[in-house]
């Protein structure tokens, strides 16, 4: 081996060797930057998102007196909290309020389902700054609604768009966030952001804020949309052909009509009555909706009676009725009433369907939900 091969080697080892030594280097300092971003503990709002699996799940019917009691227990300290005084978490500066806003309670803010801050200025506040506020109703994922005192300090009013035009002038507001719907409870996420909102306003207003726990707010959520899972049954009655035949869209319509039924735009007609309420619905079995630009044409192999148990009131006495018309159809078409299943229903079977509705009904009511109020509206939606 000549000189110059060893003494290429040899550079090729120091080479080697400080690239080795340079790597070494970076991966301590890497490990003590690393050691120090994890010396403070930090909340992982990922996980913290997922700490309940009831969004957007539904639960089949079952009736537990233990739910009921928690959530009883719940509703009833949950009104108690709101007889409390404002913790004014938010005060600003010279803030002088002569009067309480706990004496003004001629609304119901219901809130058995509502998660309710309020808001309380020394001036009034500006139609623009509460336009403002309406424009981040949509932005929570559940229906909000704000309401403000009236200037002659006795009765709460709603606000909206359309008010601001002709009323305004508030110093007292309460901001109402829904708990649950349909889809299911609101997410802790989404009710930390509300009342972020609502405490960012107070201080562009120059007012105090006064907004409940969002940990207590957020399992009452749960437990509510748990009793709402239970007794959220629709009920329904098919009528299909005997001999495998098909029906006729424009008998369908005659009949429907001569019956009270109207014909509406969601693809169904609905049975209402003198208030205008939706008592049941008369839809197609199959895919295709009922609309006038098809039912001339239309032809179907069934037709399905609807019966929305929750959002109903006297659900007893409507069923019947329900049942009534569905058999009437049933004689006049040819043809006759099954299940989902399409299992023959009998006497017996609607005369269970009717116990299941009244037990379903009674359980509301013990709840104070009654079926067709306006609560039960608002949450079965």
């Amino acid at each position: 081996m000549s000189d110059l091969q060893i003494i290429l080697i040899i550079i090729g080892i120091i080479i080697i060797g400080a690239v080795a030594l340079f790597n070494w280097l970076q991966q301590m300092r890497y490990r003590r930057n690393v050691k120090r971003s994890f010396e403070h503990e930090h909340e992982d709002a990922l996980l913290k998102m997922g700490k309940t699996g009831w969004e957007n799940e539904r639960i089949e019917p079952k009736f537990s007196t233990d739910s009921t009691q928690e959530l009883q227990t719940e509703a009833n300290s949950t009104k108690e909290k709101v007889r409390l005084e404002p913790k004014a978490r938010l005060e600003p500066e010279e803030l002088s309020i002569d009067e309480p806003l706990e004496e003004h309670k001629s609304v119901n803010f219901d809130s058995t389902i509502n998660y309710i801050t309020s808001i309380r200025a020394n001036k009034l506040i500006s139609n623009d700054k509460l336009a403002e506020l309406l424009q981040q109703k949509f932005d929570f994922g559940k229906p909000v609604h704000w309401y403000g005192l009236s200037q002659d300090g006795q009765t709460w009013e709603e606000i909206t768009i359309e008010s601001l035009h002709t009323k305004g002038g508030y110093i007292y507001l309460n901001g109402c966030l829904q708990l649950v719907d349909r889809a299911g409870p609101v997410s802790e996420v989404n009710l930390s952001r509300f009342r972020d909102m609502v405490e960012d306003f107070a201080l562009q207003v120059n007012a105090v804020a006064d907004c409940p726990d969002i940990s207590n707010a957020y399992i009452r959520a749960v437990s509510l949309d748990k009793f709402c899972a239970e007794v959220d049954i629709v009920m329904g009655i098919n009528i299909i052909s005997k001999d495998g035949g098909a029906f006729v869209g424009t008998k369908i319509r005659a009949l429907a009509e001569s019956a009270g039924f109207r014909l509406e735009s969601e693809g169904a007609f609905r049975y209402r009555d003198e208030n205008n309420a939706v008592l049941f619905s008369l839809g197609n079995y199959e895919a295709t909706p009922f609309l006038p630009a098809n039912m001339r044409t239309l032809t179907t192999h069934g037709i399905t009676f609807l019966f929305d148990v929750p959002r109903v009131a006297n659900g007893e006495k409507v069923f019947d009725q329900m049942a009534h018309l569905a058999g009437l159809f049933s004689s006049t078409l040819n043809g006759i009433m099954v299940d989902d299943n399409r299992v023959p229903l009998s006497d017996n079977g609607i005369r269970r369907s009717r116990e299941q509705l009244i037990n379903i009904q009674a359980t509301m009511a013990a709840h104070h939900i009654p079926a067709g109020s306006d609560t039960a509206l608002k949450l079965f939606i």
